[in-house]
C-alpha cells in the first residue's frame, strides 16, 4: 500500500529492502548522469584549457625571445665595450714591454735602429767619398827597375 506524504508511521518491514533497493538504484542513476555529464563537460573543459595552454605558451615564448634579444644585444655592447678595453690595455703593456726592452739593450751597448741607420749612412758616405778620389787621382805609371845604381841583377 503507498503512503501518503501526510503519513507519519514508519513503512511496513517488508517494503524496506524494496525501498532501499530503489533508493540505491536512483543514486547509481544518478551517479551514471553525473558522469556523463561530466565527460561532456569535461571535453569541453578540455579543450578550453588546451587553448588557454596554447595562448600561454605563446605569450611565454615571445616575452622569452624579446628578453633574449635584449640579452643579445646587451652582451654584444658589453663585448664591444670590453675589446675596446682589451686593446687599449694591450696597447699600453706593448708599450711599457718595449720601453724596458729598449733600455736593457742601451745598457748592454747594443745600438739602436736609429744609431745603425746613421752607421749605414756614413759608411756609404765614406764609400762614395773614397770612389770620388779614387776617380780623381791620375794613375801613375808603373814604375821600372833601375840597373844603374849598383845593382847586380
Amino acid at each position: 500500500m503507498p503512503r501518503s506524504r501526510h503519513d507519519d508511521a514508519p513503512p511496513p518491514a517488508g517494503e524496506l529492502p524494496r525501498m532501499a533497493r530503489d533508493s540505491a538504484q536512483q543514486i547509481w542513476l544518478a551517479g551514471l548522469g553525473a558522469f556523463a555529464k561530466a565527460q561532456e563537460e569535461g571535453g569541453k573543459v578540455f579543450k578550453a584549457l588546451v587553448q588557454e595552454g596554447v595562448a600561454l605558451q605563446r605569450n611565454t615564448q615571445n616575452a622569452t625571445e624579446a628578453q633574449w634579444s635584449e640579452a643579445a644585444q646587451r652582451v654584444g655592447s658589453l663585448a664591444s665595450g670590453l675589446g675596446a678595453r682589451a686593446a687599449g690595455q694591450w696597447d699600453r703593456l706593448e708599450g711599457i714591454f718595449e720601453e724596458r726592452v729598449s733600455k736593457a739593450l742601451q745598457r748592454l751597448g747594443v745600438p739602436t735602429a736609429g744609431e745603425l741607420q746613421a752607421l749605414r749612412e756614413r759608411v756609404d758616405a765614406l764609400e762614395q767619398a773614397l770612389a770620388r778620389e779614387r776617380a780623381a787621382a791620375p794613375r801613375a805609371a808603373p814604375r821600372r827597375r833601375s840597373n844603374t845604381a849598383g845593382g847586380n841583377d
